[in-house]
């Protein structure tokens, strides 16, 4: 299962991006898996930002991006997205996500042992929040 990520780049403070999580492998549906964004800069340890059940019944959000950011599905595309507003210089970091077969809440799997629960990873999308 291959991830791929889409439209970070350089925005300024208290502006907005949208990223987008898709797959270009055959045979994977990410409606049926289990989606995670995880963030991470130089020197910090990875952060899971947001994650979102199958069938989006359930969703988690750091607290440092809760009331910002925004974890969606679009069905029809198979794709899962994350819209960010209200960005700032602290939200700069490349941003990854994660998908799993099997999961726990959003919650867990978002705040626990991710490299257990998420079993492929895309590339990662750089953010940038700057001046």
């Amino acid at each position: 299962l291959t991830l791929v990520e889409s439209g970070g780049g350089l925005v300024q403070p208290g502006g907005s991006l949208t990223l987008s999580c898709a797959t270009p492998s055959t045979g994977y549906d990410l409606n049926r898996l289990h989606i995670g964004w995880f963030r991470q800069t130089p020197g910090k340890e990875r952060e899971g930002v947001s994650c979102i059940s199958t069938r989006a019944v359930s969703d988690y959000y750091a607290d440092s991006v809760k009331g910002r950011f925004t974890i969606s599905r679009d069905h029809a595309k198979a794709m899962v997205y994350l819209q960010m507003n209200a960005l700032k210089p602290e939200d700069t970091a490349v941003y990854t996500c994660a998908a799993a077969v099997f999961g726990d809440s959003p919650h867990n799997m978002c705040t626990g042992d991710a490299e257990s629960a998420f079993k492929a990873w895309g590339q990662g999308t750089l953010v940038n929040v700057s001046s």
